[in-house]
């Protein structure tokens, strides 16, 4: 699958309702995941809404730390590409924290969900790159 593709997958399970951020990014990875699909929403459930109340991390960019430490063989490297992600993601959004991302304090949206996801991905797949990819 391409990042693009893996990305759309991404935007549409959070589109259609049936995924939260954070599952629907782990959800467009099942295919390289060592896990089945309800096993990555259980693990995905408690990222929603940046925790529950806006106030923390995007739930998409957890997911994206999450294959992070699949793709890598040691922590220190899972957190290099995790910092990495995040940036890419910044960059791409505006933002990392729910609360900035929905402009609950400004009236001003930076990007919807949908997009999260996919900026996520994307940023997953960007930064990545040469890394050997989950098997």
């Amino acid at each position: 699958m391409t990042p693009e593709e893996r990305g759309e997958k991404a935007a549409s399970l959070k589109k259609s309702g049936t995924a939260n951020c954070c599952q629907s990014v782990l959800l467009s990875y099942a295919d390289v995941l060592p896990m089945d699909e309800e096993a990555l929403r259980r693990i995905g459930a408690g990222f929603a809404v940046g925790m529950g109340s806006m106030e923390a991390t995007c739930g998409a960019l957890v997911a994206a730390g999450i294959v992070a430490g699949h793709r890598t063989a040691t922590r220190q490297e899972a957190v290099s590409l995790a910092r990495e992600t995040l940036e890419r993601f910044r960059a791409k959004c505006g933002a990392t924290i729910c609360k900035d991302l929905k402009g609950r304090d400004t009236g001003r949206v930076l990007c919807e969900c949908p997009e999260c996801c996919r900026n996520a991905v994307l940023a997953a797949e960007e930064c990545a790159g040469n890394r050997q990819n989950p098997q």
